[in-house]
């Protein structure tokens, strides 16, 4: 049909009218098609004509689509019989799936818009931090505090058009009902809410001059059902209360309204342009002003909610901005009356203390955040060091044992030697003289590896300790020289050798000169010797450590960063081969490997190093290095 009837068809579609299938037909062509027409297009210039030559098809179609309805509601009544003993199941499902879901949406709309879950209270009290409303971009919002009903129950609200003095009257009340509902609002943690038995409002968009009577008319027949609804169990909001009439007429009717709700103890807050509404919550106990911020700056509203600052007229401040003549606006001056001017004088004053403090507020507080964070970074810097002097001072400890136990080890091999080699009796006595003063060094030995078991011969004074006088630190069988006076606990700072470290007092045994002496004539090699310094006594500064006595035979890098390590290798370093020794063992572990490199590449370049090497098994393996110096 399409293709023998081309010519007479608006379009070569098969399109479809009142559940029969058509062809488009041009109008002027109706005649030329045999069939029944079903439509027609909006023109007039199309038919849409069922051909005869596929009624009978069309027909048998809609004679199997009945048949298929009316098997789709042989179904459904089979299915409705099955389950109507079950309806009281189903409705109840029905219903606890509906409250899940309105739980979902609950839960949807607080995470849409971040809100968190308000405080509620029973005294009146209102605390919104933060708050922000849900039908502003939530890009530029500014989010508002606002508090009422704990110092004050009546908050009047004044500022410039479009300031967001409506948005703050409309946020409170939203949030209230929201709480009431058992929504979240969208304000910061810890805003509180109270629970009120009515919320009135009476909100107008009209806020210019042009309101008339009849504005005046609607605005005061809500005010009227307010007061005579109205309880101490009540929220009212009134946007621009006392607006559409005489100005003084007006704020007279305001003042009188809201001493009215003041005095019945009703949380009120109230927009105005009025400045004896200003005066009035200055002077009232238990009324606040309220204003929202202008920049004159800018000339446009910075959206802030200032709860205890009434609000200034800027009228002489935009008009001077937009380029009025300095002779019209002296002269509007001199048309205010003496107490309105000195009143916005005292605005304004208030106005630049205010600004003054909030930026030494802000200054404040970025000096208590950046003290704040020293506090933290000085704190761990202290525990690291700290940690880092214990890994040390156990390192030195553990050190100076396996030294003691080498030393006895190489004594009794040195005594076995000398009695094999002595045999001829001229070198007997010889031979005593060498035992005897080997014992001794075994007797000195012994005496040190148990200075931890033992205790001060007798406590030490704070005031007769002075700085440089020699004590020997039990804990550590080390000797020293005092560099700082113990504080209010008693603990101070003793350099041993290279070894500075903060002991008690209580843990130091002054030296006396004959145990100088005798350490200084122990004859062990140069190791644990203390030189006295040229002058006599052994007073204060008179005593100094040689370097041998506190080289430890290895240096442990291990938990420092490559730049913490280098400078502590490079000084350990410098003192071993001060102090002759032939090699050390660099402990840096085996971790990333970036350490050990690092200390590698270091000791490539060090002239008095004669070779380096990983440490063999036994001997730390390649967390180890073993440096060799010339």
């Amino acid at each position: 049909l399409l293709n023998s009837n081309r010519s007479y068809l608006q379009d070569g579609v098969i399109t479809m009218r009142d559940g029969r299938y058509c062809l488009p037909v041009k109008a002027e062509y109706k005649n030329q098609v045999a069939g029944m027409v079903h439509d027609q297009s909006s023109t007039g210039s199309t038919l849409f004509i069922e051909p005869m030559a596929i009624v009978r098809l069309n027909n048998e179609l809609r004679e199997l689509e009945i048949q298929e309805q009316k098997e789709i509601q042989a179904v459904l009544a089979s299915l409705s019989e099955q389950a109507a003993p079950h309806i009281d199941a189903i409705r109840m499902d029905m219903e606890l799936l509906g409250q899940l879901d309105f739980i979902f949406a609950k839960a949807g709309l607080s995470r849409h818009y971040r809100c968190s879950a308000p405080v509620f209270n029973d005294r009146g009290y209102i605390h919104i931090k933060d708050g922000r409303h849900p039908l502003l971009d939530p890009k530029t919002v500014v989010p508002i505090n606002i508090w009422l009903g704990k110092d004050f129950d009546l908050l009047v609200v004044t500022g410039p058009n479009t300031g967001g003095k409506t948005v703050s009257l409309k946020t409170v009340g939203l949030f209230t009902l929201m709480g009431q509902a058992g929504l979240h609002i969208p304000a910061w943690e810890g805003s509180e809410l109270a629970v009120f038995d009515e919320v009135f409002a009476d909100i107008g968009d009209e806020q210019s001059i042009e309101q008339n009577l009849s504005t005046f008319s609607a605005h005061m027949t809500n005010t009227v059902r307010i007061l005579n609804q109205a309880d101490a169990r009540s929220l009212c909001l009134f946007d621009e209360l006392g607006a559409g009439t005489d100005p003084t007429e007006g704020a007279a009717l305001a003042i009188a309204i809201l001493s009215f709700l003041h005095n019945m103890k009703c949380r009120t807050m109230a927009t105005t342009h009025y400045s004896e509404l200003k005066v009035f919550a200055l002077t009232t106990p238990g009324v606040e002003n309220a204003s929202c911020e202008f920049s004159v700056e800018t000339l446009r509203p910075t959206y802030r909610l200032l709860i205890g600052v009434p609000g200034k007229s800027n009228a002489f401040a935009i008009s001077q901005k937009l380029g009025l003549p300095d002779y019209i606006i002296e002269d509007a001056r001199s048309h205010l009356e003496a107490k309105d001017e000195s009143f916005e004088d005292l605005l304004a004053s208030l106005e630049s203390s205010r600004l003054t403090i909030e930026k030494e507020q802000e200054e404040i507080k970025a000096y208590k955040e950046e003290i704040s964070q020293l506090k933290t970074r000085l704190t761990q810097k202290e525990e690291r060091l700290k940690e880092r002097q214990d890994k040390m001072m156990k390192n030195a400890a553990e050190e100076a044992q396996r030294i003691l136990r080498e030393a006895k080890e190489t004594a009794d091999q040195t005594i076995r030697q000398i009695n094999k080699l002595g045999t001829a009796a001229g070198y007997n006595k010889e031979l005593e003289a060498e035992r005897a003063k080997l014992r001794d060094q075994l007797k000195k030995t012994d005496d040190k590896l148990a200075v931890k078991a033992k205790g001060p011969s007798q406590p030490i004074s704070p005031k007769k300790i002075k700085i440089g006088d020699g004590v020997k630190v039990l804990s550590l069988g080390l000797k020293g020289t005092v560099s700082s006076l113990p504080n209010a606990k008693g603990d101070l700072f003793v350099q041993m050798g290279i070894l500075r470290s903060q002991v008690n007092i209580r843990d130091l045994e002054l030296l006396k000169e004959d145990d100088i002496s005798a350490t200084l004539s122990d004859g062990s090699g140069g190791r644990n010797i203390w030189t006295p310094a040229k002058g006599k006594g052994t007073g204060s500064g008179k005593i100094k450590m040689s370097k041998s006595f506190s080289v430890p035979t290895e240096v442990n890098l291990i938990g420092m960063t490559v730049d913490e390590a280098m400078p502590v290798m490079e000084k350990y370093l410098d003192d071993a081969y001060l102090a002759h020794m032939p090699s050390v063992r660099v402990v840096h572990g085996r971790g990333t490997g970036a350490l050990k490199n690092a200390v590698h590449q270091r000791l490539r370049k060090l002239k008095y190093v004669k070779e380096f090497r990983l440490g063999e098994f036994g001997e730390g393996d390649s967390g180890v290095t073993i440096v060799t110096f010339k």
